[in-house]
């Protein structure tokens, strides 16, 4: 079990604060280090951009645990490590006949980091990947394993757990047969058009996001969509509310297929390919999701923004999520429109410019996302999410000694 102290997040710009970083190699080495440790916090593949994967004491980096991949084909599921990435593991889900229902738009993340945190694709029919999970499997305080699953009154308050119930070492995954899709372009948009029109937008195919940097226009949508189980193709327009459709591009090491052109749904629903990784992590990211019916003034809020916005800023990518029952998830309630800004390496910038970019959303009710960077304290996060109080509760009950408490759920969840 290899041992190393002072590590970082992918962007290298949080220092875990853990005495040390375990990375064990079996599910049997993760509980006996739990067993024997007062304070001990789970870790995926780093990229939060914020301290909530952190915690004092030792993080179980749970990557090295292997996959196990098991397929039920008649319970439509799929198990596996919770350390798994989306991208090992989908080529394998679509050889065996199955799909998942969405997935992010980085293939590199873990399972369990995703569904800890309420990680995301887009689709305005379609829930965040914690929506996904049938069951978790967690090690406890004393090391050792139960499991929670959706017959459990407390699963809304559970799945999405921010690290703070136990280690999850195994999840259980909903399956729906295979499907292929296709990506198209199109853009550019005028602001207004596209603020008049972003509920129409985001649903012209299963899945779509948006591109701006807050000037004059939306530059690009992308556009998913789904071909019917035996058809070669799916017909899409020629223009979007007049936004012409681009020419595209084929697939290659820096973005998938946005040419029209038929392939996988793991190869079409991210937008990085499964075999390299981008940007190798020269960005900060912060995210926020105002319900969808509030969306035009939202954007309209930011962009009084956009002069202190744009020096930072690589690009915002305007997605949507369908609301859910999670008691922690930012689409709690009503569908939503993800506001996720993709910074410059910036972070003193950024985390300065955030009180009032979170200032401008406070009308519209911007929830930030669990893993990206955000100023909010645990008094704006308990008038966000009416049910703060029983999370509380559950975790108190699942782990009396806090053994999984980390500094960041005692700051924003006051847990």
């Amino acid at each position: 079990m290899r041992s190393t102290a002072s590590e970082l997040n992918w962007s290298g710009t949080v220092t875990y604060t853990a005495e040390q970083v375990l990375r064990p190699g079996s599910i049997d080495e993760a509980a006996e280090v739990v067993a024997r440790s007062p304070r001990v916090h789970g870790l995926g593949t780093r990229h939060s951009f914020n301290d909530s994967a952190d915690a004092p004491g030792v993080l179980l980096d749970l990557t090295a645990i292997p996959t196990d991949l098991v397929v039920d084909p008649d319970q439509r599921t799929a198990t596996l490590g919770a350390g798994t990435r989306y991208g090992v593991v989908a080529p394998d889900l679509d050889r065996a006949g199955f799909a998942l229902h969405n997935m992010g738009s980085l293939p590199h993340i873990s399972v369990g980091g995703a569904v800890a945190t309420g990680t995301h694709g887009s689709g305005t029919t379609l829930g965040s990947l914690t929506t996904a999970v049938r069951s978790l499997e967690l090690l406890g305080p004393d090391g050792s394993l139960r499991t929670v699953d959706r017959t459990d009154p407390a699963f809304p308050g559970t799945a999405l757990h921010l690290g703070l119930f136990g280690i999850v070492t195994r999840v259980t995954l909903d399956l729906e047969p295979t499907y292929r899709m296709r990506q198209d372009s199109y853009g550019p948009f005028p602001w207004s058009t596209f603020t008049d029109h972003v509920a129409a937008v985001h649903a012209a195919g299963y899945s779509v996001c948006a591109y701006t940097v807050f000037g004059d226009e939306i530059s690009e949508a992308l556009v998913k969509s789904r071909v019917p189980d035996g058809a070669d193709d799916t017909a899409v327009p020629d223009d979007l509310f007049g936004a012409p459709r681009l020419p595209g591009s084929p697939g290659d090491g820096h973005h998938t297929a946005r040419d029209g052109s038929v392939g996988p749904w793991w190869d079409r629903l991210p937008h990085f390919p499964i075999e390299s990784v981008p940007s190798h992590g020269s960005e900060v990211q912060s995210e926020h999701f105002v319900p969808l019916r509030h969306a035009a003034a939202a954007l309209d809020a930011l962009r009084g923004l956009a002069d202190r916005i744009q020096p930072h800023l690589h690009v915002c990518e305007l997605r949507t999520m369908a609301a859910d029952d999670l008691w922690l998830s930012p689409t709690q309630g009503e569908d939503v429109l993800c506001i996720a800004f993709t910074w410059q390496k910036h972070p003193e910038a950024v985390a300065a410019l955030l009180p009032d970019l979170e200032a401008r959303l406070a009308p519209f009710d911007g929830r930030p996302h669990w893993g990206k960077m955000s100023s909010l304290d645990g008094d704006a996060i308990a008038e966000l999410y009416p049910r703060v109080a029983d999370v509380r509760e559950l975790i108190a009950r699942a782990d009396p000694d806090r053994t999984f408490a980390s500094a960041f759920g005692e700051r924003v969840l006051r847990a």
